[in-house]
């Protein structure tokens, strides 16, 4: 099992809907020459596939891309399809599958949960499998529509303090903001848009990567 603080540091979440030029499968192959450390496919959303033949497909060349360059490949919330192309591991929110149950399907894989308060940490510290906390949003964010308010950096800070485990700062993080995010414990950053949208995406990989 990988050590979460390896594969965290700059942790790029996308999915069809994300992408403004080109395909998916093209994008991520510039982000994982340019250095990101992990990625998670997110189909979900306004313009994302809908029929299980086609997002099983996009799952499975993304992956070969991701074992290419020895990058974990984690699938957002679809927990049959991570099983059944055998995904490096799934992340999932507060609203979706139950965690417990979730852990018991994905032994000795990477398991990442979203946290968004005390309470949320303090549950899942309880929790044995765990690999890795999702915190946020810090900022506002266009990627998501059903994102709660932003917690802030000082938030972000004490949560980060209270996790028994490594965590990524998740929700309008960009090259801006960055630096507020290097003054907390967080193991890394995963970002959306600041990424898919960027104009040079090398540089901003660059620029975004904790501990880079």
């Amino acid at each position: 099992m990988r050590n979460p603080t390896t594969y965290l540091p700059i942790y790029l979440i996308a999915g069809t809907q994300d992408i403004v030029e080109g395909t998916l499968p093209e994008l991520l192959e510039q982000a994982l020459q340019a250095g990101i450390t992990c990625f998670q496919l997110r189909e979900k959303g306004l313009g994302s596939l809908e029929d299980s033949k086609s997002r099983r497909s996009l799952a499975i060349d993304c992956q070969k891309l991701c074992r290419s360059y020895d990058v974990p490949f984690i699938i957002n919330d679809d927990v049959a399809l991570a099983l059944d192309i055998g995904a490096d591991g799934v992340h999932v929110g507060q609203d979706d599958q139950a965690i417990d149950e979730v852990l018991g399907l994905f032994p000795n894989k990477i398991v990442g949960l979203s946290c968004y308060d005390e309470k949320e940490i303090e549950l899942a510290n309880q929790l044995v499998g765990i690999s890795y906390y999702g915190i946020g949003p810090v900022f506002g964010t266009i990627s998501k529509a059903d994102a709660k308010p932003p917690i802030g950096v000082e938030r972000l800070a004490e949560l980060a303090k209270r996790s028994k485990r490594p965590a990524v700062a998740i929700g309008g993080i960009s090259t801006e903001n960055f630096k507020e995010i290097q003054t907390t414990t967080v193991a890394g950053c995963a970002v959306i848009s600041a990424i898919t949208r960027s104009a040079d995406l090398t540089d901003t990989i660059k620029r975004l990567t904790i501990g880079g």
